[in-house]
């Protein structure tokens, strides 16, 4: 599994809110400013799905990002498999110095390890950023 993680200057009821609420989810997940998420759904509970269309903002390109949860335990941790099977797992831990979120996930076979690591990272960084500053 790829880990990727950051520290969250915010309550752990902050960070679970705007990890799993549509409406926030559409302002931090993309990995770079020419990209967004036009759109995000989200039943979260075991057995919920959620999806979310991540596309380039001169609609060039888009696709949708989806799965299915195994594991749902508030402000702790959540579980899923995504559409093509592969798994995905975080973890919320309350610390001194914020909230420790820890997201592990198996990587696709399409593009390299080091750059899946960069782009969910940044991903990760605008989570951090766009929580931090609302």
């Amino acid at each position: 599994m790829i880990t990727v993680q950051n520290t969250i200057n915010a309550s752990v009821d902050k960070v679970w809110e705007f990890w799993t609420a549509p409406e926030h989810i559409t302002k931090w997940n993309f990995a770079s400013p020419d990209w967004h998420t036009p759109h995000a759904e989200n039943d979260l509970r075991v057995g919920g799905k959620f999806s979310s269309t991540m596309a380039a903002k001169d609609g060039s390109m888009s696709f949708d990002f989806g799965g299915e949860y195994i594991v749902v335990e508030k402000n702790k941790a959540i579980e899923y498999v995504l559409e093509d099977g592969r798994k995905v797992e975080i973890t919320f831990k309350e610390t001194a110095n914020g909230v420790e979120v820890i997201e592990s996930f198996d990587p696709e076979t399409q593009n390299p390890e080091e750059m899946q690591r960069g782009g969910w990272q940044a991903i990760m960084d605008n989570f951090k950023s766009y929580t931090e500053s609302n």
